[in-house]
């Protein structure tokens, strides 16, 4: 048996780890705000209602969830100049804080991605532009100030996804039977659900952050050099962590855009003549 198929018949193989430094969390809060402020400047305010929902559902499944009810999730604290000397897990009240800096950021900047993309807003473009250079420039900001400042207090999550990567399957499969069969017997054609575009954005919305992460050495450093150990993680998340929620999603964008603009004013019902 190879190392690769004894790697991914290991129950702990698919456990995405990231560390971030004190340094990056409070710019990426920073910059969090402000993204959140730029939608309702430019009266996204429909789009950023539901990015910050997204961010508290993420928070409540990942502290609610994989942390309380199931035990996959574990976060360390540590220096940044002595990771192996100083690794120390947190108590609860630490966890629920750093899981619910996390669970805003990733949930803010994924679900405003899914939002934008299916409204297929104007801007969409230049939103996404931002997250991505954000998610680029954030990482090499933060080493610079860390390795500045030798003892800057760091994070590293960990959570073992075979623990539920299972219901996420089932939640998943549901979604895209109910707009598969939809589709199916949906005589009219121009009202049938777009079902490639949904999957592409939910895939999409989860692996270019999981991706940036990895290349900018955030997620998957104890690793080591098992390059297709950190890639074959990212890529089962990519699949199925964001995509699970696209056929619900897609119900409640269209639910909620027929009836209001993204400026929050409600759109009255077209009379017939």
């Amino acid at each position: 048996m190879n190392n690769t198929l004894q790697f991914l018949l290991n129950s702990d193989y698919i456990k995405p780890t990231r560390n971030f430094s004190l340094a990056y969390l409070i710019m990426d809060s920073v910059f969090i705000i402000f993204f959140i402020v730029l939608f309702f400047v430019t009266k996204r305010r429909i789009t950023a209602i539901f990015s910050l929902l997204g961010g508290l559902l993420y928070w409540i499944v990942d502290f609610g969830i994989f942390y309380a009810a199931t035990g996959s999730r574990e976060i360390f604290s540590y220096s940044f100049s002595d990771y192996e000397n100083t690794l120390v897990s947190l108590n609860p009240l630490g966890i629920a804080g750093v899981l619910f800096w996390m669970s805003m950021s990733y949930g803010i900047l994924d679900f405003a991605f899914i939002w934008l993309w299916l409204s297929k807003d104007k801007k969409a473009l230049e939103f996404s532009a931002l997250i991505v250079v954000w998610w680029i420039c954030c990482p090499l900001l933060s080493d610079f100030i860390s390795n500045a400042f030798p003892s800057m207090l760091c994070f590293q999550t960990q959570r073992t996804t075979d623990k539920y990567h299972g219901i996420m399957g089932l939640i998943m499969v549901v979604g895209y039977i109910i707009v598969i069969v939809m589709n199916i017997f949906n005589k009219d054609q121009t009202k049938k659900i777009p079902i490639v575009r949904l999957f592409v954005i939910g895939f999409l919305a989860q692996f270019l952050w999981e991706f940036l992460l990895l290349v900018f050495g955030v997620r998957s450093q104890t690793y080591g050099s098992d390059f297709t150990r950190s890639f074959l993680t990212l890529l089962q998340d990519s699949l199925v962590e964001t995509n699970l929620g696209m056929p619900y999603i897609y119900f409640i964008h269209k639910a909620i855009t027929k009836r209001y603009s993204d400026d929050c004013k409600r759109i009255e019902p077209k009379k017939l003549n």
